[in-house]
């Protein structure tokens, strides 16, 4: 879509959390999507309740960054992409940034 800054999924486009974000009081799971040569863009990044029920979907940044909003608890965030897949899991407690890594292989 023209002059808009989502991807094709609808979700706004992605770009590095910094440690330091202004969260606004909320839960923020966010970070980067690697493979064997270096960050993956493009990757169908998946965040999971507790259950492994299916929460939302965004498409890594060129870089490989993802972010999410949620609430606290447990998460997994699982990355799908044609050069493999990986996951990571959090618990998050409260308000802030949560980091993770997802290696891809």
């Amino acid at each position: 879509m023209a002059g808009n800054d989502t991807d094709s999924c609808g979700a706004p486009a992605q770009e590095a959390t910094p440690a330091d974000y202004d969260t606004r009081g909320q839960v923020v799971l966010a970070g980067k999507v690697t493979g064997s040569e270096g960050p993956v863009g493009g990757a169908f990044v998946r965040l999971l309740d507790g259950g492994g029920d299916f929460t939302g979907e965004v498409v890594s940044s060129a870089d490989g960054d993802f972010r999410f909003y949620a609430a606290p608890g447990d998460w997994t965030v699982r990355a799908l992409h044609r050069s493999g897949n990986g996951e990571a899991s959090v618990t998050a407690q409260g308000p802030g940034v949560h980091q993770l890594a997802i290696s891809v292989a």
